[in-house]
């Protein structure tokens, strides 16, 4: 098992709303129960978040505070998609494109 951090890209715009998140990951799939800590950058802003083992996305406040992923599900490569449900049937595609050692900067 080795920590990563997963850097996604929304597939319709690459540049908008890239997304971050540490995760343990064994066999090229998320591991453990534990919760993963991750941020998206969404509306102009910075917004820090957790994912829970059922792929609930908690921003712990605001309107839009809980969204859904099926990440968990997804095998962790480079090229790999998977989605995140906004609410009210809303969804969009996120493609991975990096996978790196939380806190490297290559």
């Amino acid at each position: 098992m080795s920590m990563a951090r997963v850097i996604a890209r929304w597939v319709d715009d690459s540049k908008e709303s890239p997304l971050a998140v540490d995760v343990a990951i064994e066999d090229l799939r998320i591991v453990g129960p534990s919760l993963a800590f991750g941020c998206i950058d969404w509306d102009g802003a910075r917004r820090p978040f957790v994912l829970d083992e059922a792929g609930q996305i908690d921003f712990a406040c605001g309107p839009d505070r809980f969204w859904r992923t099926d990440l968990r599900e997804t095998l962790m490569k480079v090229g790999e998609t998977f989605r995140i449900f906004w609410g009210q049937g809303d969804e969009g595609f996120y493609r991975i494109v990096k996978i790196a050692v939380p806190g490297s900067k290559a």
